[in-house]
């Protein structure tokens, strides 16, 4: 296993749940990561902030730097992005976390929320990729990670959420485009995606709740599969759409019993797999 000690990750969405799981495995390796999220103060219905997970990633021994982000703004990713070159001299590695959803269909998706999706979704990824860039030239191993599922056109993927699936889907085809477009230059462009349903805030409120949580496996499996992807040689890993428990078993892990919410539960297969 390598390590991503000394290493920079610009993480959007990294307040809470997948985002901030990837931010503290990296920590703990004693990297430094910016913070890149909208939530500056207390939300009513979800914990976290950039300044609690700035507190985490500080105490599981990473450098931390919080930035109020929200991605639908290129100034502010462009103005986060400076900070993090001034801090800590660049950028190694871009984790494209931050996302939206809304699980309806054509007649009750409001046009307000089609937009937020592919905003935060499609072009937010696009944006921080293409802010990121001229940093992540420089690095001797750079990568970007799309936290985007693997691009499959089966009706059955589209016909329930439509705006969702094609929103979530442009992080993929970024992938796809960006890893032809950067080989050359060394950068890895991947994508990676839960096999099952991972237990994050967004799934408790708007998915299903306590039953499905309860089918769900932690953040971690994403995190540590994140891991495994960011420490290859950049030049040899890229345009992949992983998923997290084919990564892990591809470096020997076989009991994922751990990573279960609820032990013994009946997991539920995420969305696109």
């Amino acid at each position: 296993m390598g390590s991503l000690k000394g290493r920079t990750l610009f993480v959007t969405g990294a307040s809470r749940g997948i985002g901030k799981a990837i931010a503290l495995r990296a920590a703990r390796d004693g990297a430094n990561v910016v913070i890149a999220a909208k939530t500056g103060e207390p939300h009513p219905k979800l914990p976290g902030t950039i300044h609690t997970a700035a507190k985490e990633i500080e105490k599981a021994g990473g450098k931390a730097l919080a930035c109020l982000v929200d991605v639908r703004f290129e100034d502010q990713i462009r103005a986060a992005v400076v900070r993090t070159v001034a801090t800590f001299g660049g950028i190694d590695v871009l984790v494209n976390n931050a996302s939206a959803i809304s699980l309806t269909g054509t007649l009750e998706t409001p046009m307000k929320r089609f937009d937020l999706m592919h905003q935060i979704n499609t072009r937010g990824t696009f944006a921080c990729s293409q802010a990121c860039l001229p940093a992540l030239l420089k690095s001797d191993n750079p990568h970007i990670l799309n936290i985007a599922p693997p691009l499959d056109l089966r009706e059955k993927w589209f016909a329930p959420h439509v705006a969702y699936t094609m929103a979530k889907f442009g992080m993929s085809l970024c992938v796809l485009g960006m890893a032809g477009e950067l080989r050359n230059a060394g950068i890895a462009v991947n994508a990676l995606w839960p096999r099952t349903v991972i237990a994050t805030a967004a799934v408790q409120n708007l998915l299903g709740g306590d039953e499905v949580i309860q089918g769900s496996r932690t953040p971690e499996i994403v995190a540590d599969a994140a891991h495994v992807i960011l420490t290859r040689p950049s030049r040899e890993c890229t345009g992949n759409y992983f998923i997290d428990e084919d990564v892990l078993r591809s470096v020997g892990v076989t009991d994922f019993r751990g990573y279960q919410t609820t032990p013994g539960a009946e997991l539920i297969a995420d969305f696109f797999v």
